[in-house]
């Protein structure tokens, strides 16, 4: 038997408010008029959402438009100062925190740099909740307006446990942390805050699907290069994932059985050879000098100036043939996502990707095209990501405000204690309460 639509009338007015907002945020400001065509609702539906959203405070007019033969028209937009959120990136070589407004205009920013030995879990989740009160304070922000905290992390991320949101990160030693609990228990907010962790990879790709080198992609693969790789995958415009919505882990696909040992444990990992941490450490075994003291960023830099000195003299062979070797193994793991899921765009991003990219790109793309089946491979660009070494933070901050959005711009709900009963259906209410007439 057909299952019955369960859509409420409840659920159409959200699905209403989530369209207008969605499209006023994306596409606007646009007046009432225009919002019709755009998101398909009568013009009353319109006309009745819009007094709704702007009675919470999300609308707010932006100007007026001339009309052919009519009344100037005004136009609408989502109000910037209607909330707030954060983005928390839990980075290689830092932790980043920035706050913004719906816009995802920057309020304030701070970071902490990490060791080179590790991530503790107990100094990261100190380094958050420093943060976070060092932004609120500088911005002014109200607790009681933050739309949510978003945390993009390396590793698999599994929203269904019941203690909340838990990370395995096995190449950073890792192993089933409770992230979601020990933040709400450290993080000096409202225990109502809704939190919101994912893999930094898919961070990375919704900031860049939703601002920047994806938008008006159906189809397409972002790779964060940094001291390891990932990618996130997005297909006819969803943003898709591995096991319980974690993003597949690309950069532990076997590109060299038997080869170099991984971070993880394993060997012949494509992150064994395209991570920026084992670029720097095939460099100095074939001879590379790093500088003195130098972090995984300072070592990049000087790769990179040794395979193209800044003064003209002649590059070095070993730096040249290390980063082309790099952009082979890059290639080849893209040519594998070309085959797997064809897609229009391959972005390169994260902080070394955007570094090494001017200068690997067109090796990259070559070996790519080499390596990839020549249907798939015709249709595919390869370039950089466009946001910047920040975007994992954007991106982490759009986390909250997609939900926002879903639940047509009301905020979640919150979470019930273990052994609460939930609450009836309005309909039970309606038939309990009824008098016997």
């Amino acid at each position: 038997m057909a299952e019955r639509n369960r859509r409420t009338v409840r659920d159409l007015r959200r699905g209403n408010r989530t369209a207008v907002l969605q499209r006023l945020y994306f596409d606007g400001p646009m007046s009432r008029q225009a919002l019709g065509p755009a998101t398909g609702l009568s013009s009353g539906s319109v006309s009745n959402v819009v007094a709704e959203l702007t009675a919470d405070g999300l609308l707010e007019e932006a100007g007026v438009v001339e009309s052919d033969g009519g009344r100037p028209r005004t136009l609408l937009r989502v109000a910037p100062s209607s909330g707030h959120l954060i983005g928390v990136d839990v980075g290689e070589t830092r932790v980043r925190v920035e706050a913004f407004d719906v816009a995802l205009e920057e309020l304030a920013r701070t970071e902490r740099p990490l060791a080179t030995d590790g991530y503790d879990v107990d100094l990261i989740v100190q380094h958050i909740k420093d943060c976070i009160a060092e932004l609120t304070a500088e911005a002014e922000i109200d607790p009681a307006r933050l739309l949510g905290v978003g945390v993009g992390v390396p590793g698999i991320v599994d929203g269904t446990d019941p203690r909340g949101t838990v990370v395995h990160g096995q190449t950073i030693g890792w192993g089933a942390v409770p992230l979601e609990r020990l933040l709400r228990s450290a993080v000096d907010l409202p225990d109502e805050t809704a939190w919101y962790i994912d893999n930094g990879a898919k961070a990375l790709g919704q900031a860049e699907m939703w601002f920047g080198g994806g938008r008006g992609a159906r189809d397409a693969a972002i790779v964060l290069f940094g001291s390891g790789v990932g990618a996130c995958i997005v297909t006819d415009g969803t943003i898709n994932g591995g096991p319980r919505g974690a993003p597949g882990e690309w950069g532990h696909l076997t590109v060299s059985v038997r080869g170099r040992r991984c971070r993880c444990g394993a060997r012949g990992c494509l992150e064994a050879y395209a991570g920026s941490e084992a670029l720097l450490q095939r460099w100095q075994e074939a001879g590379g000098q790093l500088p003195e003291g130098a972090d995984e960023e300072t070592g990049v830099t000087a790769l990179l100036a040794a395979a193209r000195p800044a003064d003209g003299s002649d590059p070095d062979p070993v730096a040249v043939a290390v980063l082309d070797e790099t952009a082979e193994y890059l290639g080849a793991g893209i040519s594998d996502l070309i085959n797997l899921f064809s897609p229009e765009r391959v972005l390169i991003g994260g902080w070394a990707g955007l570094q090494l990219g001017p200068y690997m790109l067109p090796a990259v793309r070559t070996y790519a095209d080499g390596y990839a089946l020549r249907h798939p491979a015709a249709r595919v660009t390869i370039e950089l990501g466009r946001l910047g070494p920040d975007a994992v933070t954007v991106g982490a901050a759009t986390l909250p405000l997609a939900d926002f959005f879903t639940r047509g711009g009301r905020r979640p709900e919150p979470a019930r204690e273990h052994g609460e009963a939930e609450a009836a259906p309005d309909w039970q209410n309606v038939l309990e309460n009824r008098v016997p007439r």
